[in-house]
């Protein structure tokens, strides 16, 4: 969902949500764009939601990742970790094992979800507009047979456009993979968190993607 590879800055000191208007204050409440309600555009005409992922890694610390294209690239394609917006009145947490269930089928408690490991924000362009997210990284161990066959029927409309397939990636394997990856550093940030995560949840900062 970007335009160029990572570059990473200093982290802002207010959040990009302090610059968005209370969805029901924007034009009726309703989107005005292709993505998902949960994003709001702000005075500084970025498209903004909160997110919550996950870091699903099997028994043999292989990571469950989705490939995704963008609609308007569809030659160009990129890994990136479950997850998704955050809904109205949602906690990270919640939000984070409700996108496991919905994109991948596997149900998880929210014992089951170890951090938050990682926080960051990335500014990127993805369906023909200018976005920020802020982030919210779980890492949670699940077995291989929990994913299976893919079911679409939690899926939002957006998600079935473009998303192109889900699997098991070794560490080693997506170290040589050709096409992006995120966040940046994936392979290196999950080899931080073995053999178990040391309790700090580490600040990626802001980062163009």
């Amino acid at each position: 969902m970007t335009q160029h590879h990572a570059t990473p800055e200093a982290a802002d000191e207010s959040s990009a949500a302090s610059a968005v208007p209370s969805r029901s204050s924007a034009h009726g409440g309703g989107p005005v764009h292709g993505l998902g309600p949960e994003w709001r555009r702000g005075d500084d005409g970025l498209l903004f939601r909160e997110a919550a992922r996950v870091i699903l890694l099997d028994e043999d610390d292989r990571v469950l990742l989705i490939r995704g294209h963008d609609v308007d690239q569809p030659d160009r394609s990129w890994w990136f970790t479950v997850g998704g917006g955050i809904d109205d009145g949602e906690d990270p947490l919640s939000a984070a094992v409700r996108e496991v269930r919905e994109e991948t089928g596997i149900t998880l408690v929210a014992s089951d979800l170890v951090g938050p490991v990682f926080t960051r924000s990335a500014i990127f362009d993805f369906y023909a507009e200018h976005c920020r997210q802020d982030e919210t990284l779980y890492l949670a161990r699940v077995p291989a047979t929990s994913f299976g066959v893919v079911d679409r029927g939690g899926w939002t409309d957006l998600e079935l456009d473009v998303i192109d397939e889900l699997r098991w990636w070794s560490l080693d394997d997506l170290d040589r993979v050709d096409i992006e990856v995120f966040p940046e550093r994936l392979v290196d940030l999950v080899r931080g968190l073995l053999p178990v995560w040391d309790g700090e949840t580490r600040h990626l900062g802001l980062v163009r993607e």
